[in-house]
């Protein structure tokens, strides 16, 4: 049975609040939403395309030439201006980012494979906040 935008999104949810360790508001680059609206109050300056009911999961914002966003239907990323875009349905997972030896680094790179075979990479935040994008990404994939 295929699953709504919104029941993706409320999963993905769940799933980020029960892997992360709490205060959600203290981490440097990566959020989550509970609506739309959320994401683009916090950032005008992000022009994304959204299809019909699709909505907002999460995102690790570095600025505004390097970031990632995840979607109900798609992961998006931008970095150093170069913007790749890529369906999650026939998704598979490939790295959850490279953490040993990196404790001074602040970002590392999750990677997934999309269904025409093309390796795509997202941005995660390292420390506590990296559970909020491997999470997501993890179960949307699950789940799509």
């Amino acid at each position: 049975m295929k699953k709504t935008d919104q029941s993706k999104h409320n999963i993905c949810i769940s799933k980020i609040k029960r892997s992360t360790i709490k205060q959600y508001d203290d981490f440097q680059w990566t959020k989550f939403y509970e609506d739309n609206h959320s994401f683009f109050n916090a950032y005008p300056d992000i022009s994304i395309q959204l299809n019909g009911e699709e909505l907002l999961i999460c995102s690790t914002i570095i600025n505004s030439d390097n970031y990632s966003i995840l979607t109900t239907q798609k992961l998006i990323t931008l970095e150093n201006r170069i913007l790749e875009s890529g369906f999650i349905i026939h998704a598979k997972n490939e790295l959850y980012g490279n953490f040993k030896g990196y404790e001074n680094e602040k970002y590392t790179f999750g990677k997934i494979i999309l269904e025409n075979r093309k390796t795509m990479k997202y941005f995660i935040e390292t420390g506590k906040a990296s559970m909020i994008m491997i999470s997501a990404v993890k179960t949307l994939i699950q789940i799509a």
